[in-house]
């Protein structure tokens, strides 16, 4: 999921890269909200909340928000600076390498979460979170050619009524048949990713009743469980690569 990218990914790949990351994600922003009640990824409900705040001047509240939309391309950046240096470097899992390094993050949050005081858990806990999805969505993005978005569901689900529009051409006849696999392909995995990012949002307000900040500690595992495959996946295939190419040229 973490090693092809682009033109190299198939729908398979895709779909277990959404089902996995957008469930984990909606997980982390809906157990951010109701812990605190701020969203870490929705920056179009974040900006908008900022212009409200900027138009009635209640500047402190709008420095917040504003910080949320910061942390949030912060955390794009940097992930783009990661990609870039792995790419120049040769390094084929560096996006597994990116979300290895949100998951280590993603756990000292949650530790930070269990153990902060109260009056700084609130702003470490959103701003935290808002800055690792920008990681994320980052890495996301970039290996799939942004067919693929795990933070927030705005895009897919446009996307899904798009496809879903063009299905309804393609059974009227108005859309070439042959375009109809393609379609079904971009349906299911808009379709997935929605219905992964609710799921996770259900069990991640569930699991944070029950277990607080743990939640966060439990994402991380799973992120550094997803990342360490594609690791070990693509030095598999590197050496699989390397040994051909000994074979060729004893």
């Amino acid at each position: 999921m973490l090693v092809r990218q682009g033109t190299h990914r198939n729908e398979k790949i895709d779909r277990g890269l959404a089902a996995s990351l957008a469930a984990i994600a909606g997980a982390l922003n809906a157990s951010a909200f109701y812990a605190v009640g701020f969203f870490s990824a929705n920056m179009t409900g974040n900006v908008s909340t900022l212009s409200d705040h900027l138009a009635v001047g209640q500047w402190l509240s709008a420095l917040f928000y504003s910080g949320i939309v910061v942390a949030f391309i912060l955390g794009s950046a940097v992930s783009t600076l990661i990609v870039n240096e792995g790419r120049r470097r040769s390094v084929h899992a560096i996006y597994a390498y990116s979300i290895l390094t949100e998951a280590a993050l993603l756990a000292l949050l949650g530790c930070a979460d269990l153990w902060l005081l109260a009056a700084w858990r609130v702003p470490v806990l959103v701003l935290g979170l808002a800055f690792l999805m920008g990681v994320q969505n980052a890495v996301v993005t970039r290996i799939s050619d942004a067919r693929v978005r795990t933070t927030h569901v705005s895009g897919m689900a446009t996307d899904l009524g798009i496809e879903l529009g063009i299905a309804f051409d393609i059974l009227r006849g108005h859309e070439p048949e042959a375009e109809a696999r393609h379609n079904l392909s971009k349906l299911r995995l808009h379709f997935y990713t929605i219905v992964a990012f609710l799921t996770g949002g259900i069990l991640g307000v569930l699991i944070y009743r029950a277990v607080g900040g743990y939640l966060l500690i439990l994402a991380a595992t799973l992120l550094t469980m997803i990342a360490l495959d594609a690791i070990r996946r693509a030095k598999g295939a590197a050496s699989a690569v390397g040994t051909f190419q000994s074979d060729l040229h004893p």
